[in-house]
């Protein structure tokens, strides 16, 4: 009877001390989720440092996910790709914050490296920007990391990691930009003022040579990857923080580089006004001694500058076996 008493009160005990345990931390749960709520309210992107990055996103309990970007925003780090990054992730924790489905479910923060150096260490972090997701439960998976040289920083993209992590479907609500309509309006003004100025002589506006020029250009910029780059939102450059050199080819054929297209550009361009020289020096009634010296010119410029975009495309295909003067 004794025994049985005993092991009553031992039971009665045990949940007692589970209840309240249970209790304790759902109101530490509860805090931690105002906590973040009321952050959220003021600034969409919630900023970190040591203590409450411990507190909030590494110690349990926790029923959201935060996605935080690693970076570096003083001017004496030289960070001008974090501060691009930054602008688009503000875009996307704008988006989240004033959408009707905004829930307690995820939120966004950042750690500056200068207020949070201590973190960077803790994560054996060596570089920025970076963008990691931290699940309610359990530790950041290797798909928690996202592939930013791969997909960009644009909040599109970025966005669409958050879907395949949560399954939170953020629509993107940029701030309206007059810069373009702007610029098409000037253009349009110009072209206009222009056509208006020479009203009694509009024969250029039947030009082979205007068509064939505008076509040209037109067909340089959309091969170089402009339209890629305005999609995906990559950095223009990559800097090694261990190093500090700078690429500007990135290494892989998944992704580029601005200053990649615009290198890509101008070897395109180069390459055709080769050819154009060529053809202009077997049609044209010129002597033969221009018509020389635009032939070596154009075989010149097609054979210099095709060769070093096939360096760079070997550079990018690794194990493409074929070089023209350069390897």
């Amino acid at each position: 009877m004794f025994a049985k008493l005993s092991i009553s009160l031992f039971l009665l005990v045990f949940c007692a001390d589970q209840c309240l345990a249970q209790k304790k931390k759902e109101t530490l749960l509860s805090e931690k989720v105002t906590q973040m709520m009321d952050w959220a309210s003021k600034r969409s992107v919630i900023r970190m440092n040591g203590e409450k990055f411990r507190r909030l996103v590494r110690a349990p309990p926790r029923n959201y996910s935060v996605f935080i970007m690693f970076t570096a925003l003083q001017p004496q780090r030289q960070c001008g790709v974090c501060r691009q990054a930054d602008d688009e992730f503000q875009v996307l924790a704008n988006s989240w914050r004033y959408s009707s489905a905004f829930t307690n479910k995820i939120f966004f923060a950042s750690v500056d490296f200068d207020e949070g150096s201590d973190i960077f260490q803790m994560l054996n972090m060596n570089s920025a920007p970076t963008f990691l997701h931290f699940p309610p439960k359990g530790k950041p998976l290797r798909s928690d990391t996202y592939e930013l040289q791969v997909r960009g920083f644009s909040a599109e993209q970025l966005a669409r990691w958050v879907a395949d992590r949560t399954d939170v479907q953020i629509r993107v609500i940029r701030p309206p930009n007059y810069a373009g309509p702007l610029l098409l309006g000037l253009l349009l003004a110009l072209i206009g003022g222009l056509a208006y100025l020479r009203r009694h002589n509009l024969e250029f506006l039947f030009s082979k040579n205007v068509w064939a020029f505008s076509a040209v250009c037109f067909t340089l910029i959309m091969t170089s990857g402009q339209m890629w780059n305005h999609i995906r939102g990559p950095p223009y450059a990559h800097k090694n923080p261990s190093t500090g050199q700078v690429s500007y080819i990135h290494g892989s054929s998944q992704a580029q580089f601005v200053a990649e297209t615009h290198i890509v550009l101008l070897f395109n361009g180069a390459v055709s006004m080769g050819i154009v020289l060529l053809c202009e020096a077997a049609t044209s009634d010129m002597d033969i001694g221009k018509r020389r010296i635009m032939c070596i010119a154009g075989i010149s410029l097609v054979m210099l500058f095709f060769s070093w975009l096939l360096s760079i495309f070997r550079a990018k295909y690794h194990g493409y076996p074929y070089s023209f003067l350069i390897s």
